[in-house]
């Protein structure tokens, strides 16, 4: 059965030098899961059923369909965990109508046309070389769920010094949304904050970013050449393969610093 931290109790088969024995460990819990709003399906995905009332907030939020928590009037979530119901204050508001399928796992979709035009992302943020890997390192400490599973992706706010808010989720884009969802509950705001993600960074999570006001996005892994040319056009500090005491910076490097222009 699955539990509350998103993952399934299994017994499986593990195969050493030849010889395979009985394991008890645990596999990542992934449903198909469907937003309504306002009694009409809009979408429906994949993702690990946990946290499911912040990533609805965190996906209308990030296409438009809500700008603050005051425009939901209630939001249920039903018990067998495969939809959320979102009832908001217009009786009558104008959703959209074309999905795209993006390239995250997980089974990402988004309303939105990355050619509508984002404002560049201006911000005073820097951080030194050395607060980059810091922050990754946090963000690593904080991913129980993949420590747990080895299956999952992991995102985080920061503000440069420690972890605002963190989430996972076998998507990479829905872990951005559960981050966003997470900010509206508890009216924190996203702006002149740090991304970290252990994933991919792909056109879709910076687009996220963007609307989140964020001027620096850091990831353990690879950006997309898209989201490179994205980050240049919208000012935005996109660093990739942070590991130990070394990454890469894409874009908008004016933000890092050395570690020893601020001791």
């Amino acid at each position: 059965m699955p539990g509350s931290n998103g993952a399934f109790d299994w017994r499986y088969t593990r195969w050493q030098r030849g010889i395979p024995a009985p394991v008890d460990g645990v596999i990542i819990h992934e449903e198909q899961v469907r937003i309504h709003v306002n009694g009409i399906e809009l979408v429906s995905f994949m993702c690990t059923p946990k946290d499911l009332d912040l990533l609805a907030l965190g996906f209308l939020r990030s296409e438009g369909i809500i700008e603050d928590i005051a425009d939901v009037r209630l939001l249920h979530t039903c018990p067998s965990e495969t939809c959320i119901e979102v009832w908001l204050r217009d009786a009558e508001p104008v959703l959209p109508q074309r999905a795209i399928v993006t390239s995250g796992c997980g089974g990402g979709v988004t309303f939105d046309d990355l050619s509508q035009r984002v404002p560049p992302v201006e911000s005073l943020v820097t951080l030194t070389a050395q607060q980059v890997n810091d922050s990754m390192r946090q963000l690593v400490d904080a991913a129980t769920l993949y420590r747990l599973t080895r299956g999952v992706h992991t995102s985080a706010l920061s503000d440069g010094t420690q972890i605002i808010a963190q989430a996972e989720d076998v998507g990479r884009h829905n872990t951005i949304d559960k981050l966003w969802g997470y900010c509206l509950q508890h009216d924190i705001a996203t702006a002149d904050r740090i991304l970290l993600a252990t994933g991919r960074i792909s056109s879709e999570m910076l687009n996220k970013a963007a609307k989140m006001r964020v001027p620096i996005v850091a990831s353990r892994t690879s950006p997309t050449s898209l989201s490179v040319q994205l980050a240049r056009e919208w000012n935005i500090t996109l660093i990739g393969y942070v590991r130990g005491d070394s990454f890469n910076v894409y874009a908008a490097g004016d933000r890092v610093l050395p570690t020893s222009s601020l001791e």
